[in-house]
């Protein structure tokens, strides 16, 4: 090889050496420009800022302050202003934990296409911040303000701002119920409940709620109110149909004529012990057009009925929120007969002094003496063992309920002696109505169908104590 082929080789050589070198150096350069920080980068108090936007997944979401938050593009929309202020907080004292100066390609960083874009207003001037993808070592969000750095921050922004319309929704809330003075009910059944810490219309100690029917003051089951208004509190109020109902769509959920209006009359205490009336109204009702169709369906005896969409309405609020539909049904079964007790006897036992029985023509008594763990019960003189009897009473439990006088025959009754001055005995009369049950009569009225089988529970341990006695 001639020797000036040679130097133009090794000159080439050289100056590939020199660029690789010149690469590196500033490689190195730009490593050394990345450094800790716990800069605040970024200082906007949440009520200096008037509007805000932001871009991501190709959707818009725009808010500006008009005395309080507002959605760009319609005004009616009922916007939370605590979750809008909730995602500018942020911004009040913004940290990064890594600087990045003289940025020049911003593609490695992800901030050529963003995956958010957010803008910020005040009164004097704009910010946008740029959010882009995570770093490779510690999965933090890289951030650009348009100052020519690029930040990384541990707290990503898009955790908020990875958000739908919906998400700033001022959603109606109901309360938790710690003391409810009366519940009103209009609907398929109209009818008030009162609320009566001692009321002598009762020989269950646990009754508080009344309803007054046929001129009669008349208990209702404490845990069925309970678990009623539990169910209230816990409705989930976040799936809207509508968030400005106008008259048609009210019309279109049915809710132009509600089927129920639930009204909710209740205490609320302060830290200091000042007591505040409240009430809060909800209006139920099903789709009609889908109701129909479902009723079509069952009527049709067709094997899959069609689900029907259960819709609420918190008092005069504009949002009308769709609910599951068993949620739905159980809002909606408030009837006096879904919320009375279904217990044939509803006394303690414990408050039960003497058992009358009469079986077969024969009369039984049973009596007790003592209380609680010294509590025991004889028969003609004898201690007896009456647990299988206590269960077969108290288990007795309506499948459903009449006003149908008894014509069959009478299985078995019994008067049931109590320690209470405003009720001092119950009488119980079990007639047989079917092969499948009885009829129960409390006091000389019918009141409900209750299985036979509980009833043929209860005549045999009648008759194992007495048969043993007189064995």
């Amino acid at each position: 090889m001639k020797r000036s082929k040679k130097l133009a080789l090794l000159l080439g050589v050289l100056v590939l050496v020199s660029l690789a070198a010149f690469a590196a150096l500033r490689h190195e350069e730009r490593v050394e420009q990345i450094k800790n920080s716990d800069e605040v980068v970024l200082e906007l108090p949440t009520d200096t800022i008037q509007a805000v936007t932001w871009e991501q997944n190709g959707t818009t979401l725009a808010f500006h302050r008009d005395g309080q938050w507002r959605w760009d593009e319609d005004g009616a929309f009922p916007v939370d202003d605590e979750k809008i202020d909730g995602i500018l907080e942020r911004f009040a004292s913004f940290g990064v934990s890594f600087v990045i100066e003289d940025v020049e390609d911003y593609a490695q960083y992800g901030l050529d296409d963003p995956v958010c874009t957010i803008g910020l207003t005040t009164e004097d001037q704009s910010y946008t911040v740029t959010l882009g993808s995570f770093s490779n070592m510690d999965q933090q969000r890289y951030v650009s303000l348009g100052d020519g750095n690029v930040y990384l921050v541990q707290d990503d922004p898009m955790n908020d701002f990875e958000a739908e319309l919906s998400d700033f929704i001022r959603n109606d809330t109901t309360p938790d119920f710690d003391r409810v003075t009366g519940i009103e009910f209009t609907g398929a059944e109209s009818y008030a409940v009162t609320y009566a810490s001692d009321s002598p219309d009762t020989y269950c100690a646990d009754d508080v709620y009344f309803t007054e029917r046929n001129g009669r003051n008349l208990p209702l089951d404490t845990a069925r109110i309970t678990t009623y208004l539990q169910r209230i509190s816990s409705l989930d109020l976040t799936d809207y149909a509508t968030y400005n109902a106008t008259a048609e769509e009210l019309e279109s959920f049915g809710l132009t004529d509600p089927e129920l209006t639930a009204t909710v009359n209740y205490i609320v205490e302060d830290d200091d012990g000042n007591e505040t009336p409240e009430t809060i109204t909800l209006h139920v009702s099903r789709n009609p057009e889908e109701q129909a169709a479902a009723e079509q369906a069952e009527a049709d005896g067709e094997e899959t009925i069609p689900e029907v969409t259960g819709y609420v309405r918190v008092g005069e609020s504009q949002i009308v929120y769709r609910i599951p539909a068993a949620d739905c049904e159980a809002l909606l079964a408030c009837g006096y007969d879904s919320l009375r007790h279904r217990e044939v006897l509803t006394a303690d036992f414990a408050d039960v002094t003497q058992l009358d029985v009469s079986l077969e023509g024969t009369d039984y008594t049973l009596t007790a003496q003592g209380e609680d763990e010294d509590r025991t019960w004889s028969y003609q003189g004898e201690e007896q063992d009456i647990s299988a009897l206590q269960s077969a009473l108290e288990s007795l439990t309506a499948d459903s309920f009449t006003d149908e006088q008894p014509s069959g025959k009478e299985e078995i009754s019994l008067t049931v002696h109590l320690d209470n001055e405003n009720f001092p005995e119950v009488s119980i009369a079990l007639y047989r109505y079917d092969g499948e049950s009885c009829l129960a009569e409390v006091d000389g009225e019918p009141v409900s169908l209750v299985p036979r089988s509980g009833v043929v529970d209860l005549m045999e341990a009648v008759n194992g104590i007495v048969l043993q006695h007189a064995n």
